[in-house]
């Protein structure tokens, strides 16, 4: 039977679909096939709310929506009817359907939380009210809650979770205990986030007829957070700024407009959102040369409004919590850290799905990372791509970020790309008392070498040394390079320092293989060219570690020509011996070999190969005998069956450290960062 839930507002503007946003990435990491509905909507052509939501899924537009405001005023029950076909026309292809109720636009709002309530108890949804706390004290917002509840369940529908939004950090809560005292039911305060309401510069300038003068204008669809009026001098207006705000600057006080751009490219106050300059005055033509061959990131534009007019225009510009990528991932992002997900679970009752597709992994891995956030360390602060893999980190919030580099030249490289830096930390590897620090320990753990203090120094000078010892010091959680530096560069200072964990004696690099409807590891596929049998038992005990790891129920299967006892010769030898030596380390692992890949992966020829094994047949680790079958069949398997490859994960080693291929995209940098946290948890 097909799982629902009604996502209902009690008035406008709570952020009613940032929360169905998160509820639906809940049930993506839940479920195969999640629906999104929405039965009363402005137009049946175009609707933001179900684009967002729908993202890249193959579920069509049309069938996420009900009917029309006008539909709904013209026949109310002939509209409840036509929701009702719609929706079951479109449950049955679904294990679970978000639906989102109404935007409080054409309906008079006292009439608006019922007609939700109608469709909700038609629908047989149990509801999820979402209510504003922000701006209300906690009495406020629990007294209008309280009158929600009720109005929903006078139509005899279930309240299942009470969600409060936009509230003051510090009244959380205070708020939570009051809507707790309404219903027994699941609680969330979400507090507020300026980004998920922020309106693009194109939309302020076009609130304020600003004409673009200057600046990048692919930035015209970046956010703007906050409204400033500069009026002051430089040095006193620079205190007052906040990223990515708009300043709104008079025209005739143009000397401010240099001082605002060096202020957006540094990483003190930088990055602005725009500048506007108000009063319609012409700009000097001494002040235009100025800017002829300068590059001005910053989207600039000339009102002939004045000041004031301009400021409280833009104090009503708001845009949808959803409304970009970036929104969509800082919706996601609050969701994780401030609902709890497995109390809301067990209220809707969605039990989790035998399959694991690679959407559904996705999802998982995040709200994984995020549970207990770590910092990770990237040293190749040079390439753009580890600046805009940062950026995504940071807003989806599944790491805290540390670059190596010099920070006015990392905000600088971010202004131009327009990328918001300014969360993630920035240390510079030149810091003498850094440097001092990290040589006298390097000297220290490499004595038994013959390595001097000077020799330590000069290692540090490369960034993967340095990196590697700020985790190895405690002062970051994990690293992750690679995109400019070879696979060695990256194990080297690690296997020096770091060291492998206690009872391994080799690093091998795995893949996890996100298959249409489950999760694999394959290793070694990376690191070993021609593994020992007790090398292959470090690699087999490694990678079922990392199986659990990742919710992975590891079964291990030791792969080679050759299944039980039907042939012999040194390769098949090595991987019977390897086989034995697993047992006798872990006696708990469930390990069988040799055997075929057929025989681990087909339990009707696993009944014939290798009848009773509890790892035929069912394996969902692949141990490999040499670098040549893993490296190979990982790629060939990525070909040929659409598998998502994620990895190399380098394992064995005391720390979480990971290697890029240098080919790596931003998201194969930003998955590689994911599970490098979720390793460094388990570390």
């Amino acid at each position: 039977m097909t799982k629902s839930v009604y996502i209902s507002a009690a008035e406008r503007q709570v952020g009613k679909s940032a929360i169905a946003l998160g509820v639906l990435e809940l049930f993506s990491s839940r479920v195969k096939r999640v629906g999104v509905f929405r039965p009363l909507v402005h137009s049946l052509e175009e609707d933001t709310v179900a684009t967002a939501l729908l993202g890249d899924s193959r579920q069509s537009l049309e069938s996420a929506l009900g009917v029309t405001y006008e539909q709904y005023a013209n026949d109310p029950q002939a509209a409840v009817d036509a929701v009702v076909a719609k929706y079951n026309a479109l449950a049955g292809n679904y294990d679970a359907v978000v639906i989102v109720g109404s935007d409080y636009t054409d309906i008079e709002s006292a009439l608006e939380l019922d007609h939700n309530a109608v469709f909700a108890a038609n629908l047989d949804a149990p509801v999820i009210l979402v209510t504003k706390a922000g701006g209300r004290t906690p009495d406020e917002v629990a007294r209008l809650t309280e009158t929600a509840v009720d109005a929903i369940e006078s139509r005899h529908n279930h309240v299942i979770a009470l969600i409060g939004t936009q509230a003051d950090p510090a009244g959380r809560e205070e708020i939570a205990e009051q809507l707790r005292a309404i219903r027994d039911v699941p609680v969330a305060v979400v507090p507020n986030n300026p980004l998920l309401n922020a309106p693009t510069v194109q939309q302020q300038f076009e609130a304020t007829s600003a004409k673009f003068w200057r600046g990048n204008e692919a930035f015209l669809q970046g956010e703007a957070l906050h409204t400033i009026v500069g009026a002051m001098t430089l040095a006193n207006l620079l205190p007052y700024l906040q990223r990515e705000a708009t300043v709104v600057v008079p025209a005739d006080r143009t000397e401010l407009v240099p001082g605002l751009i060096m202020a957006h490219r540094s990483p003190e106050y930088g990055p602005l959102a725009s500048l506007i300059l108000t009063g319609g005055f012409e700009i000097p033509e001494s002040i235009n040369k100025l800017f002829v061959d300068s590059q001005v990131d910053l989207p600039i534009a000339i009102t002939k409004q004045d000041t004031f007019t301009t400021a409280t225009q833009l104090q009503s510009v708001n845009s949808f919590s959803t409304s970009s990528l970036r929104k969509i991932e800082a919706a996601r992002n609050q969701f994780a850290s401030y609902v709890d997900s497995d109390q809301l679970l067990t209220a809707i009752d969605l039990p989790r799905t035998g399959i694991r597709t690679p959407t559904m992994f996705e999802h998982q891995l995040m709200q994984q990372a995020r549970a207990h956030r770590r910092r990770i360390v990237l040293p190749e602060s040079t390439d753009d791509r580890i600046l805009e893999a940062a950026d995504i980190v940071l807003t989806r919030g599944v790491a805290e970020i540390i670059l190596l580099g010099d920070a006015g030249h990392i905000a600088r490289r971010a202004s131009e790309l327009g990328l918001n830096l300014s969360a993630a930390e920035v240390v510079n590897p030149e810091d003498p008392e850094l440097l001092d620090r990290f040589a006298a320990e390097y000297a220290k753990v490499r004595a038994h070498k013959g390595v001097t203090l000077e020799q330590a120094h000069e290692k540090l000078k490369d960034l993967s040394y340095f990196g590697t010892m700020m985790v190895h010091l405690g002062m970051a959680d994990g690293m992750v390079s690679g995109a400019i530096n070879t696979t060695a560069n990256t194990i080297r200072p690690s296997l020096e320092f770091i060291k492998t964990r206690p009872g391994v004696g080799v690093v091998s690099g795995s893949f996890l293989m996100a298959m249409s409807d489950r999760v694999l590891v394959y290793a070694d596929c990376a690191v070993n060219p021609d593994p020992t049998p007790e090398q292959l038992a470090d690699i087999a005990i490694s990678s079922a570690a990392t199986a659990e790891t990742f919710g992975i129920e590891a079964r291990v299967a030791m792969l080679s020509y050759s299944t039980g006892d039907s042939g012999s010769g040194a390769d098949v030898d090595k991987v019977r011996e390897a086989t034995q030596i697993v047992r006798e380390r872990a006696p708990e692992l469930l390990v069988d070999g040799p055997m075929q890949f057929d025989a681990a992966v087909d339990h009707v020829v696993a009944e014939k190969k290798m009848p009773g094994s509890d790892v035929a047949g069912r394996a969902t680790v692949f141990i490999f005998p040499d670098l040549n079958t893993g490296n190979n069949t990982y790629k060939a398997v990525q070909r040929h069956s659409g598998a998502v490859a994620i990895g190399p994960l380098l394992q064995g080693l005391n720390k979480a450290v990971n290697d890029l291929s240098r080919g790596a995209l931003v998201d194969d940098i930003v998955s590689t960062v994911t599970i490098t946290a979720i390793q460094s948890q388990t570390l």
